[in-house]
């Protein structure tokens, strides 16, 4: 992951509600493996994060400066630590106005992963905890808490760059229950949600369990394809990155590697090549279970439909070809 330029500021804020004091860097980082064990950390602690939004910038203007300062950075018309240091300090404003976050140490990693470059921006906080120093004392020590990652976003430079008609390029943690805490961070990258993950991703495998009941497949052989599809888009979604269609396609049906592809566009089921995955949602698609009043139901998802069936009206949930244990059982009640 080769890192062109990485650079860390510090915002003082307490929530006393004093003035947020800025702690500007004047150069960026020089490399080293700390920087890289540091962005490495980060982007699997990112990555992790569920209920990111995925989104694109609003249009340049005086309340989202950030998308211009940018574009005059990677015109050459900008250095990466005058950059950053405009953009920090607009940051240092909102969070002023909004009340409602501490400070902590702001990060800008500009870096190359496979072909493509992206911008990582996310706000650091430290834990308290204990060291042992080379004089074999103990000493109170403090250390960055990425699991506490709460205001970050990801830019996908190359795309936004090469794809005018893209909805998706940047990726940012949203704020759970409705809180505003990480309104201000959103509007300081100046971006609106382009969209959404975890529907996008449900229209992904409600295209695969109609593909799978059109192809009348045996039960092994759509576990297979089942277990095929969540592989990949899991793995997507930890390396934060989109499910291609077509690559998907040729991971279900490696004899027809076509066939997921084409059935997805010809019922048109508006999903875009490419689509950002919801771990979620993914999750919830391996098992349906469900459990209350001393009954526990749990059956794998690519069976609705087949060997299940739910009939909402009614509120019944019908069993085919019932498991041979649980049919010995029943008998034996019976006697």
């Amino acid at each position: 992951m080769p890192i062109r330029h990485c650079i860390v500021h510090l915002i003082e804020k307490k929530p006393d509600g004093s003035p947020a004091v800025l702690h500007a860097r004047d150069s960026e980082l020089a490399e080293s493996r700390a920087i890289e064990n540091l962005l490495a950390d980060l982007n699997d602690s990112y990555n992790a994060k569920q209920g990111k939004a995925w989104g694109l910038f609003h249009g340049e203007s005086g309340a989202y400066p950030f998308s211009g300062w940018l574009k005059e950075y990677l015109d050459g018309n900008q250095t990466f630590a005058p950059f950053t240091r405009q953009a920090v300090e607009h940051l240092q404003k909102l969070m002023e106005e909004s009340n409602l976050s501490a400070g902590g140490h702001v990060l800008f990693a500009h870096y190359q992963q496979g072909m493509t470059d992206y911008l990582a921006i996310a706000l650091l906080h430290h834990s308290e905890g204990v060291a042992v120093t080379d004089e074999l004392d103990v000493a109170p020590a403090k250390h960055l808490d990425l699991g506490q990652l709460h205001l970050a976003a990801r830019i996908n430079l190359s795309e936004w760059q090469n794809n005018t008609q893209s909805r998706q390029y940047i990726s940012f943690i949203k704020g759970k229950g409705g809180k505003k805490v990480s309104d201000y961070f959103r509007d300081f990258i100046g971006c609106q949600e382009g969209v959404d993950a975890p529907n996008e991703t449900r229209t992904l495998l409600k295209a695969f369990s109609d593909f799978v009941e059109s192809e009348d497949l045996a039960e092994e052989q759509a576990k297979e394809k089942t277990s095929a599809l969540v592989d990949y888009a899991s793995s997507q979604a930890r390396l934060g990155e989109p499910i291609a269609l077509d690559e998907l396609s040729s991971l279900i049906d490696e004899d027809r590697p076509k066939a997921f592809y084409d059935h997805i566009r010809n019922k048109d089921y508006g999903l875009a090549p490419e689509i950002p995955p919801d771990k979620r949602t993914l999750n919830q698609f391996r098992r349906f279970t469900g459990r209350a009043e001393g009954l526990s139901i749990s059956f794998e998802a690519h069976l609705l439909g087949s060997k299940v069936e739910y009939d909402e009206q009614q509120d019944v949930l019908i069993i085919r070809q019932v498991p041979t244990q649980l049919k010995d059982q029943l008998k034996r009640r019976q006697e």
